[in-house]
């Protein structure tokens, strides 16, 4: 197979031949040519239909007509300045007017690069050095967040990667995501605080939604410690509706986090706060971020345009929760698992009971996600390669598609 072929090359020139490490599939991942919809489209002539939608970003499919038109458009001005542009503008005013509280914005390249700057910010602005975040959460590859996941409201970091300096993240404090009390009782034993970093629906190992009354718990005891409270909605942020997470279960965090779809599938990332917050940020403020790709003018066009598009067509966010709603509805009632969905992020847990923190989403039988995986490989879809990955819809997954899916999950269960 010419992927096999490509991967034999690429472990000659690449880290593990791979660019990023979820896509180094066991024994040799698929090399994509184009995407479209939908589907992906490989060098060895299999069109898979796409779950993944490259981790997120892809709400609208691959290569969205009206998304592709406004890149082009862009790229005949220029595709990048280096100087301010009336395009930070307009996607600034959007994610404000989105999300109540926000009042400023600043553009960076990556998720990662946004919550590492929240982070930078709400130390500057508190005074303080510690951070907590959730066991297992994951806010990007930057030293403060690569901490092993432990048990206990107490646990410290310890680095989760080669090259992490152990007094960097001696800062970073954890606890259980769903567990207030863990968070209270960690706050009132510590004075060092800066902020608590969650992701108010967990992404990366999930969906883990949160439970009834954390998210406002969790607003309560920070605010009640002078804790910042940040949101990283680089997942959820338009994923979940228009205003992400905050607004449909109407917390309103410090700083908020975003990625992802903001920059219709183009890299991007941005933090937002109040203006009394993002002041601290440079030039105004002592707080530093810079960065040569900042607002870069494809990815501010492309993220303004998907954001009107949602705007002007708000059925999305329903059509895409009835179909995950009818991927769930076709399992048989004897399953072995639990399925979890929010709106259009849905994953199977190969667990009895639907997790609710990182310890119990580890408990998930992965040798029988394997299996599944590769089932359904056969029936050429594309999930996440992960049991650990959550699965996404997007607006390309027209009524065939879902029916097809559905189909292929109650048959691989």
């Amino acid at each position: 197979m010419k992927s096999e072929e490509l991967f034999a090359r690429a472990q000659q020139i690449l880290p593990g031949g791979v660019s990023s490490p979820v896509r180094a599939i066991r024994p040799f991942p698929f090399y994509t040519t184009h995407a479209a919809g939908s589907r992906l489209h490989t060098v060895d002539g299999e069109s898979l239909l796409d779950c993944c939608m490259a981790y997120g970003p892809l709400l609208l499919g691959h290569a969205h007509p009206y998304i592709l038109n406004v890149i082009r458009a862009q790229l005949d001005k220029g595709w990048l300045y280096g100087t301010p542009t009336p395009a930070e503008l307009d996607l600034a005013s959007l994610l404000i007017g989105d999300h109540p509280g926000m009042e400023m914005v600043r553009f960076v390249s990556t998720g990662a690069e946004a919550t590492m700057a929240a982070l930078r910010l709400a130390r500057g602005y508190a005074g303080k050095m510690g951070i907590i975040k959730t066991e297992g959460g994951f806010h990007g590859a930057h030293d403060a967040v690569l901490v092993k996941a432990g048990s206990g409201a107490t646990t410290l970091g310890i680095p989760d990667s080669a090259g992490v300096v152990p007094d960097l993240v001696a800062y970073t404090h954890q606890v259980p995501f769903n567990d207030s009390d863990a968070l209270e009782t960690l706050l009132r034993n510590r004075e060092d605080i800066a902020a608590f970093i969650l992701e108010p629906v967990m992404g990366n190992i999930g969906p883990i939604p949160p439970q009834r009354g954390y998210l406002e718990a969790v607003r309560e005891i920070t605010a009640a410690h002078d804790v910042l409270l940040i949101f990283d909605e680089v997942i959820t942020g338009y994923r979940l509706g228009i205003g992400g997470a905050q607004v449909q279960y109407r917390v309103k965090p410090d700083i908020s986090t975003f990625g992802k779809i903001i920059g219709g599938g183009l890299p991007i990332g941005a933090f937002c706060g109040p203006r009394k917050i993002m002041q601290m940020i440079a030039p105004a403020g002592p707080v530093y971020q810079a960065g040569t790709f900042n607002g870069n003018p494809l990815s501010l066009a492309a993220g303004a345009a998907t954001l009107h598009y949602l705007r002007d067509h708000p059925k999305i966010y329903r059509t895409l929760d009835a179909g995950t709603r009818q991927i769930e509805e076709s399992l048989p009632g004897d399953r072995q698992g639990s399925f979890v969905r929010l709106g259009s992020m849905f994953k199977y847990f190969f667990r009895s009971q639907p997790p609710a923190n990182y310890v119990q989403a580890k408990q998930s039988d992965t040798a029988a996600f394997r299996i599944f995986w590769e089932n359904m490989m056969k029936r050429e879809i594309f999930i996440p390669p992960s049991q650990f990955e959550t699965n996404f819809l997007s607006l390309a997954h027209g009524a065939d598609e879902i029916a097809y899916l559905a189909e292929a999950y109650r048959e691989c269960i």
